[in-house]
């Protein structure tokens, strides 16, 4: 399960507002001017969605062709994106977690403003992107508040998809007092107060070796801000589809104590297994010289794989949720998501078009029938429902790959992933994720793929 001995991140946000407001976190470019003259908005301003969530993104031609570049190159085809073309400028950066000092040619895509359909009190980006060795990528996000004044701009994540040329990592640090980013999260400090974010920009900023004429490409950049009431118990949903899907079942378990500089082994691989599983069911697959690594003797080395390049070095965790749908877009023709969905009806939408969902919740063990287990925080795989409604998992919290198939009761599961607030081991208050998931699915859905993303808010 999932680094059970921390907080989960809601945890941490509840606490956030008596936390001291630390220095922001210095970029690794210039920052934009405070000031600026009015931003272009979304084509989708104002249209109303029946859910207190907001996942919106650009992944088209003419999404790329927006906003402000400087430096990059909106490209076609069957799978648009945007590229460096010609660098901005040169910046140098130290790695954190390696103390390496180096140059990078750098060029900026600035989005437009995006004004949330629901004022949010979080925020959480998501990107796919193509980073070859010799480059890396940097997502920041800009916002607005309800009394009208702006955040700074935060990292969301500095990424790559592998490890030789920087370390993969979330920015801790970065708060104005009135919000912070914990790990992947943007969080207003005090929702009590009323304060929320009303619109964002984000910024993407694309590294390269100078001279090196290689570049990133970035096919999807979104983020999902939502507004979920706090709630010990959710309101109960009626079964409304009976089907399972067949996805491959793979143990974190087994991994135990295998490469520990991924988060102390495979028992904290809840996430990156989980991710593991779904790309499979997708058609994804690694080659032997991608698995070269990894010990022979290891079963399903393609989980220990997922592990290492899913691992945030700050958070020193593999459950960093943007890194992970980053990792599953590194897969041809496979595309990821980070949102929240608001039912479980929500997942049946999904189910129904044979797409399978990563959830995200925490319980005693007291909490969950046939679990065996409690967690503050853990991730499992949604594949279908039984006759009786019932949620059938495949659950990377097993003693083997035979075991991963599990049914729990569907009341029990709808109210531990919803729930925003839960009583401890301890009889403390903590904390749930509201719903939060990972969706992967085709770069190019089928029409009903389309119709049943569109349906839980991802376009």
């Amino acid at each position: 399960m999932s680094r059970a001995e921390q907080p989960s991140r809601r945890t941490v946000l509840a606490a956030a507002a008596s936390v001291a407001a630390a220095a922001v976190a210095q970029g690794v470019i210039p920052a934009a001017p405070a000031a600026a003259a009015p931003e272009p908005e979304s084509e989708d301003t104002g249209r109303a969605l029946a859910r207190p969530v907001d996942y919106h993104s650009w992944t088209t031609h003419s999404d790329w062709r927006t906003g402000s570049a400087k430096g990059v190159r909106a490209v076609g085809g069957r799978r648009p994106g945007v590229v460096l073309a010609t660098p901005a400028g040169t910046t140098s950066y130290t790695d954190p977690h390696t103390g390496t000092t180096a140059d990078w040619e750098y060029a900026t895509w600035t989005g437009p403003v995006h004004r949330l359909t629901t004022p949010a009190t979080e925020a959480i980006a998501s990107w796919n992107a193509d980073t070859p060795a010799g480059t890396w990528i940097q997502v920041e996000l800009h916002g607005t508040y309800s009394d009208g004044t702006t955040t700074p701009w935060y990292v969301m994540g500095r990424w790559a998809a592998g490890d030789q040329d920087i370390r993969r990592t979330s920015v801790d640090g970065q708060t104005d007092g009135r919000s912070t980013v914990w790990t992947d999260t943007f969080a207003v400090d005090d929702a009590g107060t009323g304060l929320r974010l009303t619109s964002y920009r984000l910024r993407l900023t694309l590294y390269r070796r100078p001279g090196s004429g290689l570049t990133p490409t970035v096919w999807r950049l979104g983020a999902m801000g939502s507004d979920i009431p706090d709630r010990f118990t959710v309101p109960a949903s009626a079964p409304g589809l009976a089907r399972e899907l067949t996805v491959p079942r793979y143990s974190q378990e087994i991994h135990k104590g295998q490469y520990p500089e991924y988060d102390n082994g495979g028992e904290a691989w809840c996430s990156p297994t989980s991710s593991q599983m779904i790309v499979e069911y997708w058609g994804g697959r690694l080659t032997p010289a991608q698995l070269a690594w990894v010990d022979p003797a290891y079963a399903d080395p393609q989980v220990c794989h997922a592990a290492r390049h899913t691992y945030d070095y700050q958070y020193a965790g593999c459950g960093n949720w943007p890194f992970n749908a980053a990792y599953a877009s590194t897969y041809q023709d496979l595309q990821g998501v980070v949102t929240r969905l608001a039912s479980l009806a929500d997942l049946e939408t999904l189910i129904a078009a044979g797409i399978p969902a990563i959830t995200s919740q925490s319980f005693l063990s007291s909490e969950l029938t046939g679990a065996g287990y409690g967690t503050s925080g853990h991730l499992m795989t949604v594949i279908g429902f039984t006759a009786d409604g019932d949620v059938i998992a495949n659950d990377p919290c097993s003693a083997d790959d035979d075991a991963v198939r599990r049914v729990y009761a569907r009341r029990e599961f709808e109210n531990i992933w919803l729930r925003t607030k839960r009583y401890n081991a301890s009889g403390n208050v903590s904390s749930g994720t509201g719903g939060v998931c990972y969706l992967y699915f085709p770069a190019c859905p089928s029409p009903r793929q389309l119709k049943a993303l569109a349906a839980v808010g991802v376009r």
